[in-house]
């Protein structure tokens, strides 16, 4: 069973094909993948492939993708959860994006904490982790800045270690150690 959080303000879900408009509206935003390694979606076809590779990664035990939704409404305003996994290493990397309507109201944050905290409790189907990274393209400060406020230590740069969108770009690493978690 997909494992369901729930915050103050949101709940965190399982990502179904009916939420494909909503996908479609947070990822045809220039402002919201202008960081990503994506290109801007213009149809919804773009956003099925998206949440049946979430769904797949999931069903594979690779990795997991919630559905950012506030609690009053069910609305899906973003998406958060780990890219990646590995339960020899402890370890996860961490992603997360928010439509741009809801940016600066703290949501990004409040998920992302839920779903960090739901990963170091050993919730997770891969079981405890102890460490969790986070890599941003430099000039992303939202990013970086959410990352810092919830206890990532930024640990260097990865230069030109991406390439997408027919450029290079460098990459900061954040991690985040099992009892660093700042909670707010």
């Amino acid at each position: 069973m997909f494992p369901q959080i729930e915050t103050k303000r949101l709940l965190l879900t399982e990502i179904h094909a009916v939420d494909a408009l909503e996908i479609l509206n947070i990822f045809s935003n220039k402002s919201v993948i202008e960081y990503y390694d994506l290109e801007q979606f213009s149809e919804v076809s773009k956003a099925e492939k998206l949440i049946e590779l979430f769904r797949a990664r999931y069903t594979a035990k690779l990795g997991i993708r919630w559905a950012i939704r506030l609690k009053n409404e069910s609305t899906l305003i973003g998406t958060c959860g780990f890219n990646s996994w590995s339960d020899s290493m402890k370890n996860a990397v961490i992603g997360y994006e928010l439509n741009a309507s809801y940016w600066s109201n703290g949501y990004a944050q409040e998920a992302v904490e839920a779903a960090l905290d739901f990963a170091f409790s050993g919730s997770l189907p891969c079981g405890p982790i102890h460490r969790v990274q986070a890599d941003t393209v430099v000039g992303n400060l939202r990013s970086e800045q959410l990352l810092l406020r919830l206890g990532f230590k930024e640990e260097g740069l990865r230069r030109e270690s991406g390439y997408w969108k027919g450029a290079f770009h460098n990459l900061k690493c954040f991690g985040l150690l099992d009892g660093e978690l700042t909670k707010t």
